[in-house]
């Protein structure tokens, strides 16, 4: 027989489906069907089975339970414990494009008026430039200096608390590249269910799409890390050892997402263990 929303039917027969909507939704959700003996459903078959007596009836029934599985499926998404974490992330480097956009045009602004100061620009880092451009600028310069300064104390206060909270949503992860990093690695792969599931070789290079499609079409040397760059041990380690390091974490970080999403907990035993195997890669790489 083939099973239906409305029930099951063959051989001139039909075992009519009973319940309410969420019963019907699990139902919908639950049915496996073998596409080689697939016949599709027709709204005839479910006036003989009882569920309808006309086609619009048919599609009305069959546009409530679909509208809310959808519903169902969109509150389960939302309610997930990584899910609020990814929208803070997103904000946070949306946040920083702004900050970054907004001071290279002021900084342009604020040469044409002060020629003199363009020996200094280069040199002078982007904070100190927008607190100077704020205090001796006057007009409309002055206040989009002072909005971009308070953007910039924005975007430090979401930081502290993207990495706070990523220490609660993936607490190995951040124990290992800190709450930061681990939070843009997560963001990156679209969720923690995803990072998850991916291979220590894709999260070694997350982050360096535009290297890693570059290699893939005029064969320039592979890129040997992404985001996972961002963390001390791998910008500072030697770099001859540098992509070893960058594999080494990465098999650790797929181990810790692991853990993260069927967990949910710090596991002390595997940190240590981890630590230790990382910090010892640059001393078995030395002479």
């Amino acid at each position: 027989m083939q099973s239906y929303w409305f029930g099951d039917f063959g051989d001139g027969r039909c075992i009519l489906f009973t319940g309410d909507i969420n019963a019907f939704i699990d139902r919908i959700q639950s049915v496996v069907t073998h596409m080689d003996s697939y016949v599709p459903p027709d709204w005839k078959q479910a006036v003989v089975c009882g569920a309808c007596q006309d086609r619009h009836q048919y599609l009305a029934k069959l546009h409530d339970i679909c509208m809310a599985a959808a519903e169902r499926s969109i509150r389960e998404q939302y309610s997930k414990k990584d899910a609020e974490l990814l929208q803070m992330v997103r904000t946070l480097d949306e946040i920083d494009t702004v900050i970054n956009l907004l001071s290279e045009k002021a900084a342009e602004w604020y040469l044409i008026r002060h020629p003199s100061f363009s020996r200094k620009y280069r040199r002078t880092p982007s904070h100190a430039l927008v607190k100077t451009m704020h205090d001796k600028s006057k007009g409309a310069l002055g206040k989009v200096a002072g909005e971009i300064e308070q953007l910039g104390i924005t975007r430090t206060i979401l930081a502290k608390e993207v990495s706070a909270r990523a220490n609660d949503v993936i607490p190995n992860t951040s124990a290992l590249i800190g709450g930061l990093v681990a939070a843009r690695l997560m963001s990156n792969a679209g969720g923690l269910l995803p990072l998850s599931r991916l291979p220590a070789s894709a999260i070694q290079v997350l982050g360096a799409r535009t290297a890693l499609f570059s290699h893939l079409k005029t064969r320039s040397p592979c890129p040997k890390h992404g985001i996972i760059f961002q963390h001390r041990r791998v910008h500072n380690a030697p770099r001859n050892v540098r992509g070893k390091v960058a594999r080494v974490l990465a098999g650790k970080l797929a181990i810790a997402a692991r853990l993260d999403y069927f967990r949910g907990t710090a596991d002390p035993g595997f940190l240590e263990s981890a630590q230790n195997r990382i910090d010892g890669v640059g001393r078995e790489s030395g002479p």
